[in-house]
């Protein structure tokens, strides 16, 4: 029998199986930060060492240790001790982890755009033994993170390290990731060309990254977006500088990590898009009289403090453009419910800001396995010509409407446990919303899958925003008023104990009568 070829390992598997094997006991919300820094560190090295031989092929020899000759190229400058060739010099030492953190302040100290991005005393505190330290280094000292600048392999490989290190840390962790399917969905609906790129709450960066990917594949200038972002946790802040550093990719993320809601470093912004995955269902996200007058919700009821779901809704309203337009992810639970919630999500509506309701597959994120909601909100939905990328968009007027998507259907397997979508999903997807978007295309309803509300319907159903309220569903279940049927069955199996109590009590009785006692 001839043997059957073993699939071969990606470069990113490689040295995942490799750097994961190396971990130890310290767990992985800590361990990325090692990997990824020190990812970070050999491919500022080989940039630093690349411009070094440019320098010296040009004659210019007694320019190779300024930093301006390195900085106009967009190359962080390196001291000696900062530099990779170094660090593997003395990997077998035992001061081996105080050498790199050493090296990684001296970077940053070096180079200010990349203040608050590095990893803090990681390597001497975690107490990593050196030995598999110094097996690590050898482990990530293989990338070639230069050999093919086509293919990001640098960027790649941080990618896959985010993502596994997003599914390792599991449930009610890894926050700093967004499933990359996810991000590119929201990417081809919005289409973010040009103009400013908003994330209140950025993780790891990867809306950025996935925007500036979508400029470059439909021909675009990068140069023409502008990046804003803040993020609440210092560890994760840090991640997406170095993640936004290794692409070249500039952003005003604020001066340092920061809650978006109690200190907004981007008050006067105004975005031309947004792009958000804020935290679902945060509680307590304000105290009982913080933040009653914050002009973010301007002309809407204060969002209650139990759950920040409206709060995060009214602070990207607030951060649009004239003509903005933003697509988010949230829990279902906003699309209904009463309260200020209801006022709020009433209001929005009226004002004819909500452009796209989509319900999204179980399974899809590494921290949660609920059905979640992607919103689009968009500032101008009257008719009109727009130019994108050199092409004349014919908008319809779809003032007063709604399109609803249920995507539950859609997906294939990922990782075992998880659902993403694939390339064809994306493009149905996104071929259907913007049909829907343009005059004359072939834009219809379709069971199951997509349907297109006026405000009246919406108004009938009490400004529920629920998709499977007006999606047609045939031979199925999805039309089935949850609410009520969920009160039903409990009132049912409420009956139901009663009568097994009642019948326990006569079956004792019958018991006693004859001489036993029995306990039940």
């Amino acid at each position: 029998m001839a043997k059957q070829n073993k699939k071969i390992k990606s470069i990113e598997e490689t040295l995942w199986d490799s750097a994961n094997k190396l971990r130890g006991s310290v767990e992985p919300a800590e361990y990325k930060h090692v990997v990824l820094g020190l990812i970070f560190l050999k491919f500022v090295s080989d940039k630093f060492e690349e411009r070094r031989i440019e320098l010296l092929a040009e004659g210019k020899e007694k320019f190779i240790e300024m930093r301006e000759f390195y900085n106009m190229k967009n190359v962080f400058f390196l001291p000696e001790k900062s530099r990779w060739s170094y660090i593997i010099e003395n990997s077998k030492q035992s001061d081996i982890a105080l050498k790199i953190d050493t090296a990684l302040h001296t970077i940053e100290k070096n180079n200010p755009s990349l203040k608050g991005a590095l990893p803090d005393n990681y390597f001497s505190r975690l107490n990593l033994e050196a030995s598999k330290l110094s097996a690590l280094l050898d482990t990530i000292n293989n990338i070639n993170t230069l050999k093919d600048k086509e293919q990001d392999i640098v960027g790649r490989v941080y990618e896959y390290f985010l993502k596994k290190f997003a599914i390792a840390e599991g449930k009610g962790k890894g926050e700093f990731y967004t499933p990359k399917s996810i991000v590119n969905l929201i990417a081809e609906m919005i289409e973010p060309y040009k103009g400013i790129i908003y994330d209140p709450a950025c993780g790891s960066g990867g809306m950025f990254v996935q925007s500036i990917k979508f400029i470059e594949s439909h021909h675009g200038n990068k140069k023409e977006v502008a990046i804003y972002g803040q993020e609440y946790t210092n560890t994760t802040y840090k991640l997406a500088k170095m993640n936004l550093a290794i692409r070249g990719i500039s952003a005003n993320l604020g001066e340092t990590a920061a809650n978006t809601f109690s200190n907004d470093q981007h008050k006067d912004l105004k975005a031309d898009y947004i792009m958000a995955n804020p935290p679902f269902n945060q509680k307590d996200w304000r105290a009982e009289n913080e933040l009653i007058d914050d002009p973010r919700w301007n002309g809407y009821d204060v969002p209650p403090k139990s759950n920040a779901n409206y709060a995060w809704i009214l602070n990207i309203v607030s951060k649009l453009s004239e003509n903005g337009v933003a697509g988010f992810l949230l829990a279902n639970g906003a699309l209904s419910g009463g309260g200020e919630e209801y006022k709020i999500r009433k209001k929005l509506i009226e004002n004819d800001l909500v452009e796209a309701i989509l319900i999204l597959p179980q399974n899809m994120f590494y921290t949660t396995n609920i059905s979640v909601t992607l919103w689009i909100l968009n500032k101008n939905k009257k008719e009109r010509k727009a130019k994108l990328n050199g092409v004349t968009k014919d908008y319809r007027n779809r003032k007063h409407k709604i399109l609803f998507m249920d995507l539950r259907e859609l997906g294939i397997p990922f990782e075992k446990k998880f659902i993403q979508f694939s390339d064809e999903d994306i493009e149905r997807i996104t071929s259907t919303y913007h049909n829907w978007q343009v005059k004359n295309s072939n834009y219809k309803d379709v069971p199951e899958f997509c349907y297109s509300a006026k405000i009246e319907e919406v108004q009938k159903k009490d400004y529920s925003l629920v998709p499977s309220k007006y999606i047609e569903f045939v031979n199925r279940d999805e039309n089935i008023d949850y609410d009520v049927k969920m009160k039903t069955l409990q009132k049912e199996i409420s009956e139901l104990l009663k009568e097994e109590k009642e019948s326990k009590k006569e079956l004792l009785k019958v018991f006693k009568e004859l001489g036993y006692e029995i306990k039940l």
